[in-house]
């Protein structure tokens, strides 16, 4: 579970208590068919956080994500910005200011990586993130930019998915296993970029498997079992807490 990671440049958090919540999720639930995945899940998400999500495979924070932003239906609360937006579709929910990285990545293989990066931008949305900052923090992609997506290897489709939705300048970015089936020297190329992403004032809600990662990145953590947040605390919190690691993350 163990992989090398540069420490990332960040803007500390306010501590939990002060920082203004940007995402609030409450008593949230989400079915496949009968099958009840979410079973009453709470947790926030304040200005400039970095905020993990662990837990097993099959607990459910994958789903988390995608009730958040519609592509599963939502029972519950979800708060973004003050405004509610449980039940509305992927595409407003991301014009609100919340962006999405999944799993699998979803870039468009056919199309070079400037017509990717171009897909992701948004009208009148400010200019936090330009294509001259993006191939600043991944200079591999400006090298590469008339080259199809699906050529590039994992790590770079993985960077340039989670560069793709910094061009909508969100002010939230849920990424969904960002490190999943990367070399170590890309995982840590992906943890500074997430640090970089938070230094810049917008906030992350990262679903993690490594959990040296999620420690070194996040202000706080929440840790998932059987559809529920088992755990919520800082990373010094979970560290202390032995109990927690074995039931619920230990393999």
């Amino acid at each position: 579970m163990s992989a090398a990671v540069a420490s990332p440049p960040q803007a500390r958090a306010l501590p939990p208590e002060m920082a203004p919540a940007l995402l609030e999720v409450e008593d949230l639930h989400a079915y496949y068919g009968k099958s009840h995945i979410l079973q009453g899940v709470s947790f926030r998400v304040g200005a400039g956080e970095i905020v993990s999500i662990l837990g097993r495979n099959g607990v459910g924070r994958s789903t988390t994500l995608k009730a958040i932003m519609g592509d599963v239906p939502p029972r519950g609360t979800i708060r973004f910005k003050g405004q509610p937006i449980a039940g509305l579709r992927p595409h407003v929910v991301a014009r609100r200011g919340l962006g999405y990285v999944p799993e699998e990545r979803a870039i468009f293989p056919k199309l070079t990586v400037r017509q990717n990066l171009a897909l992701g931008e948004k009208p009148g949305t400010g200019a936090r993130w330009s294509y001259e900052e993006i191939f600043r923090l991944f200079p591999r992609l400006e090298e590469r930019i008339d080259t199809p997506g699906g050529v590039l290897s994992g790590g770079e489709q993985q960077m340039l998915t989670i560069c793709r939705t910094l061009m909508g300048n969100p002010d939230l970015i849920m990424i969904d296993e960002p490190t999943e089936g990367l070399s170590p020297q890309m995982v840590a190329r992906v943890g500074d970029l997430i640090g970089e992403i938070a230094a810049r004032g917008v906030a992350v809600l990262l679903v993690e498997q490594k959990l040296t990662i999620a420690l070194k990145l996040s202000q706080r953590l929440y840790v998932m079992g059987h559809g529920r947040v088992v755990f919520e605390g800082t990373p010094a919190g979970l560290m202390a807490n032995e109990a927690v690691r074995r039931e619920w993350l230990e393999v």
